[in-house]
């Protein structure tokens, strides 16, 4: 098993709820803790990966910060639509370091992926790094 950079599979973000021109969407894939996305307030919050290619993806890891409740959902369509619900979790609260998490997708094959942040600690949440976990690199 290869732990990937979202970049390094030539990912991308194609969908964002929020942006903030300081801390733009893209800063997810960068795969630099120190760069990140944050939620312009209320929830939920959302956004879609595009894989550049169908991937099998066992696991993906998520740092964060005042996350509490992330959906995962994905899709093997070319367009950003019709997700299927994969798996939720809910994120333990941090003070002063960020929140890593591993969530085990079981192999899940996907074009998309859909991460939802259904509710957080705060009125605003950010997502510095997201990595997959996947059988081929």
């Amino acid at each position: 098993m290869i732990e990937s950079s979202l970049a390094s599979l030539g990912a991308t973000i194609v969908v964002a709820s929020s942006s903030d021109e300081n801390h733009p969407p893209e800063n997810i894939t960068d795969g630099n803790t120190n760069t990140f996305w944050m939620s312009t307030g209320m929830f939920p919050q959302e956004f879609i990966i595009r894989f550049s290619e169908p991937t099998d993806i066992s696991a993906v890891t998520v740092d964060s910060y005042n996350v509490k409740h992330l959906k995962i959902e994905k899709n093997t369509s070319q367009s950003a639509s019709q997700f299927e619900s994969v798996t939720e979790k809910e994120f333990q609260q941090t003070d002063g370091h960020l929140q890593s998490n591993a969530i085990s997708l079981n192999g899940s094959g996907a074009t998309h992926l859909r991460l939802i942040i259904t509710s957080g600690y705060d009125h605003f949440a950010s997502v510095h790094r997201v990595s997959v976990q996947n059988e081929h690199s």
